[in-house]
C-alpha cells in the first residue's frame, strides 16, 4: 500500500506560544518516516510511505505522536492506495504518468 498523510500541530505547544510555521514539527514527522527504512517521498505538502498496511500505519501513528510533542492537538490527513500485491509502486505509478504524458505528445 502507499499511503500520502500529512500532519501538523495546532494550538499553541507546551510553553503556551504558537508559531505560523510548522517546519520543525513536520521535520520531527519526516525524521520518523525515513528512519523507518520503507520507500518514502516527501513534497511541499504530503509525504508517502509504501509498505504493508500494519509497517505503514506504525509509521504513520509515530510520526503524527512526534508531532504532537509541537502542539495541543494534531491534525492528520491520509489518502491510502490499497493494492495488495503490488510493490514499487511508489515510483511505478510515476513513471507509467510519465510514459503516458510522452505517449500524448507524439
Amino acid at each position: 500500500m502507499i499511503v500520502a498523510f500529512s500532519v501538523a500541530p495546532s494550538g499553541g505547544t507546551s510553553a503556551g506560544t504558537s508559531t505560523d510555521s510548522v517546519h520543525d514539527a513536520v521535520a520531527a514527522a519526516v525524521r520518523v518516516v525515513r528512519e523507518s527504512g520503507l520507500p518514502n517521498r516527501t513534497s511541499s505538502m504530503f509525504t508517502e510511505i509504501e509498505g504493508e498496511w500494519d509497517e505503514v500505519m506504525e509509521v504513520v501513528r509515530r510520526a503524527t505522536e512526534a508531532v504532537g510533542q509541537y502542539g495541543t492537538r494534531v491534525s492528520l490527513v491520509l489518502k491510502a492506495d490499497i493494492r495488495p500485491g503490488h510493490v514499487g509502486e511508489l515510483d511505478g505509478k510515476v513513471e507509467r504518468l510519465e510514459q503516458a504524458l510522452k505517449r500524448q505528445e507524439s
